[in-house]
């Protein structure tokens, strides 16, 4: 392995924090409650270890997958890591998983250990699942199931210093993250020890990250934006987490401004509920200099939240295959909105027409992604040679099945995910660019549109779409207003006013649930 990873790997990650950053402050834990949990850099290794020691205790090998299926927690963190320590790979799950969607990831993965909650015990442990190992967190006097293990008490009897020495290299799985399945099956993206100290690495130039960092984020844990975005990064600055299991619009502000984070992570539903809380006198009293993540929102709503907050919206783009945000707003100076940025360091990035030739400035295309498989790049999708090959070529080059386009001076556009095209009579038809222009009427709270099937025209559109509190509109008026601001061919045919819409957990619309 070469670059700037080397052949590290996690355990000697945290070897090296241990020895240079041991007394400082790694993790400020709140939950729903308010209950804080801290802990130093070397009280938190020492947490792994006893993990990684009870785990080696019971058999559990190097490339051994485990599940891991738990709320936001120090545990999460703590079991993820102890098995990377032993070579192990986890295998995080969605908290929102069903146990058909729960059990085809077991069976992929031939899981046969988990790691999850005393409210998932009944299922895990029922006949069908295979699973011999069934270790539960955050117990706490919950009635327990005679098959499992209250993990926290076993792990709370083991040595703090590492007890087994297997051998480890950087280009070692460390997980398996499975993509959201929003609009196809999933797939098991291979992550590396070398992918997560990349990300690590990546992040702090991104962001601008130092030691005297405070990042915040209330993103779930399970996610590549948490663990590769978040979490990496202030590990290989030597920063300091502060991680809140939960969010709310009403309390989140108010944590960021307590908690003096620098770094902060929000999603486009959380910019506009921020906007819809009270204006507090104090807001502006922060310490807060770049608020990340990849922001689906108007102009409009930016500068909104920006003049409010005084805090700087950065944007990006990538995906769990491209292991970082690949385009992004540079760390300093001004952006280019609603560009999602330029090229970041590592990467290559093109935009290429349906036959691979690269597309002028200007015109929509693919975008493809150039890195090192195992390093800058996913490794491959897990046990699917075939995914993985049409997804990379040999020689690097990462689809990813996004349109977008770039500017005469670099600046990158995303324009829609290539799922969400709608093919209606010849016409390829942005489902983003009909939900842009629903969401701007003053009524309408949420849209989501998706192409179905049309005997005549290929696809017809259909929109689904949410009120606001109080507030009235007609699918008649709906349909005037797409027809004054959009071509013929992309205004709705088929609208419904609903109460609401399905979301994943990381807060996008869940398509594959419209019909």
């Amino acid at each position: 392995m070469c670059g700037i990873v080397g052949n590290e790997n996690i355990r000697s990650l945290w070897d090296g924090l241990v020895d240079a950053r041991g007394g400082h402050e790694f993790l400020v834990f709140e939950d729903c409650d308010g209950a804080v949990r801290r802990y130093t850099y070397a009280e938190f290794d020492a947490l792994i270890n006893r993990t990684a020691n009870y785990f080696d205790s019971i058999g559990i090998r190097k490339g051994q997958n485990v599940a891991v299926q738990l709320y936001n927690s120090p545990e999460f963190i703590s079991v993820t890591f102890a098995l990377a320590k032993i070579g192990a790979v986890a295998v995080p799950i969605n908290m929102q998983h069903k146990a058909e969607e729960c059990a085809f990831v077991y069976e992929r993965c031939g899981i046969r250990a988990v790691v999850t909650e005393p409210d998932f015990q009944e299922f895990v442990c029922g006949g069908s699942c295979g699973i011999d190992t069934v270790l539960v967190c955050h117990a706490q006097g919950a009635m327990l199931d005679d098959r499992v293990v209250d993990l926290d008490q076993a792990v709370a009897g083991f040595p703090d210093a590492l007890s087994c020495d297997v051998e480890l290299d950087a280009g070692d799985v460390a997980e398996i993250m499975f993509t959201s399945g929003t609009t196809s099956c999933p797939k098991g993206v291979e992550i590396t020890h070398a992918n997560l100290l990349y990300s690590g690495f990546y992040g702090d130039w991104e962001f601008g990250l130092t030691p005297d960092d405070r990042f915040l984020t209330t993103m779930p844990a399970f996610h590549s934006n948490f663990q590769m975005s978040a979490l990496m990064p202030v590990l290989t600055a030597g920063a300091t987490l502060v991680f809140v299991k939960k969010y709310s619009a009403r309390r989140f502000w108010k944590q960021v401004r307590a908690y003096r984070a620098t770094a902060v992570q929000a999603v486009a539903m959380m910019v506009r509920t921020m906007m819809m809380q009270p204006v507090d006198p104090h807001e502006r009293e922060h310490e807060v200099r770049t608020v990340q993540y990849y922001l689906a929102i108007s102009t409009d709503e930016k500068d909104a939240f920006e003049r409010r907050f005084g805090a700087r919206l950065q944007n990006c783009y990538g995906s769990t295959e491209s292991i970082c945000w690949v385009l992004t707003d540079l760390p300093y100076g001004a952006g280019r909105w609603p560009s999602v940025g330029r090229v970041g360091m590592g990467y290559e990035v093109d935009i290429v027409d349906d036959e691979g030739a690269s597309c002028p400035a200007g015109a929509v295309g693919e975008i493809v992604v150039h890195g090192i498989p195992g390093q800058t790049l996913m490794r491959g999708y897990y046990r699917d040679e075939r995914a993985t090959a049409e997804a990379m070529s040999a020689d690097g080059w990462l689809r990813t099945g996004d349109k977008g386009y770039r500017d005469e001076s670099g600046w990158f556009y995303f324009v829609d995910r290539k799922s969400n095209m709608i093919k209606r009579a010849g016409e390829n038809i942005s489902a983003s660019e009909v939900e842009d222009v629903l969401t701007s009427h003053p009524a309408v709270s949420e849209a989501a549109v998706i192409g179905v099937d049309d005997p005549i025209r290929d696809q017809a559109v259909k929109a689904f779409v949410v009120l606001r509190d109080g507030m009235h509109a007609t699918v008649d008026e709906l349909t005037r207003y797409c027809a004054d601001r959009l071509a013929d061919f992309k205004v709705p045919t088929i609208m419904r006013i609903v109460d609401d819409l399905p979301h994943t957990s990381v807060g996008k619309i869940a398509k594959k649930l419209l019909h």
